[in-house]
């Protein structure tokens, strides 16, 4: 415990035990004072000639009160933490329990209150998962209706340019719902790693492929130091943090990649840079969220749905690892990600 002058509540009751740290010992003061208040009043109520039945009584009743306001301090925040459960209950996560107590229901209180910002977070995170998911679906099934209707009205004919993009409105509703399903995978654990020891050179050199197939001769380098660099990871899942990466890079206006690689102490460094516009410093955390896109030119192009840097963030947590964004000098974007020698068990 430490010393001071005792606390007051908001309604002016004093409340010495606040910065009593164990609720154990709290209890026994109060015991103990009210033992030592009921024997002190004994003795009065002799000295003073009060009957022998009357003694116990009036010692009794001071020692509750006394008791009773040492304890209103001890059981206030555990009412209040009644009260605002029943709130949050009703879906009122604003509410806050304050408490001076350094006591376990003081570590209670914050506990209670950490849980109602979490639960706030996710009902909010909830509501844009709803209202983005909902956006994007909208688009594509609204543009294949006005399409089937105009097809069925007879005013315009079933053309190949009409069905491929038909088709390409399709495809969008498909990767869509993907990568909806990925993601929930991956947060609710369904997706474990199978982890093995991966040259990653080799990884490197797939990914660059994989990549040049989709933007047809796209300048990639890839530099691994040393050239016989193992790290123990998942192939397919890193290969897709890779792929992202690079996909992003010529998607978004970038002519040329870097890949890289290194070893850092018991990390390995990973590393796709671009020349393309890059990302402002203060939307580079953001990057990672559900469906945030860096500006309106970008959503403007209709490419990407903001899920696949999500995606990233929750593979490389899965390693154990970190990934961060940060400015490719002179121009471009750098996306580098550290994984640990020894990842997390599943």
């Amino acid at each position: 415990m430490s010393s001071g002058p005792p606390r007051r509540d908001r309604l002016g009751g004093i409340r010495p035990l606040d910065r009593i740290t164990s609720i154990k010992v709290k209890l026994s003061v109060v015991i103990v004072a009210a033992v030592a208040v009921a024997a002190a009043m004994s003795q009065v109520g002799f000295r003073l000639g009060w009957p022998v039945w009357l003694r116990p009584l009036i010692a009794a009743g001071v020692a509750l009160v006394m008791a009773q306001l040492l304890g209103r301090g001890m059981t206030k925040p555990l009412r209040e933490m009644a009260a605002a459960a029943r709130r949050v209950a009703r879906g009122d996560y604003s509410v806050r329990v304050e408490t001076e107590s350094a006591d376990e229901v003081g570590q209670l209180a914050a506990a209670f209150r950490s849980m109602s910002d979490q639960l706030a977070k996710a009902d909010r995170l909830r509501r844009d998962l709803v209202a983005n998911v909902s956006h994007e679906l909208r688009t594509p099934i609204t543009a294949l209706q006005a399409t089937l209707e105009n097809l069925q009205d007879g005013v315009i004919q079933g053309s190949p340019e009409v069905l491929a993009t038909m088709h390409g409105h399709v495809d969008r509703l498909g990767r869509v719902v993907s990568d909806l399903l990925e993601l929930s995978r991956l947060e609710a654990g369904e997706s474990p790693l199978k982890l093995e020891p991966v040259s990653v050179a080799d990884l490197f050199d797939d990914a660059a492929d994989d990549a040049r197939g989709h933007h047809e001769g796209a300048p990639i380098e890839v530099a691994v130091d040393p050239p016989d660099l193992v790290a123990l990871m998942d192939p397919m899942r890193i290969g897709q943090v890779l792929g992202n990466f690079l996909d992003n890079a010529f998607r978004h206006g970038g002519t040329r990649a870097w890949m890289s690689a290194s070893r850092e102490g018991d990390r390995v460094r990973l590393e796709v840079a671009d020349d393309g516009p890059g990302i402002p410093e203060d939307e580079r955390v953001r990057v990672f969220e559900r469906f945030y896109r860096v500006d309106a030119a970008r959503r403007a192009t209709g490419s990407g749905f903001g899920l696949g840097l999500a995606i990233v963030g929750w593979i490389v947590a899965l390693h154990g690892g970190e990934v961060r964004a940060e400015a490719n000098e002179p121009r471009g974007c750098r996306m580098v990600v550290h994984l640990p020698d020894r990842p997390p068990p599943a």
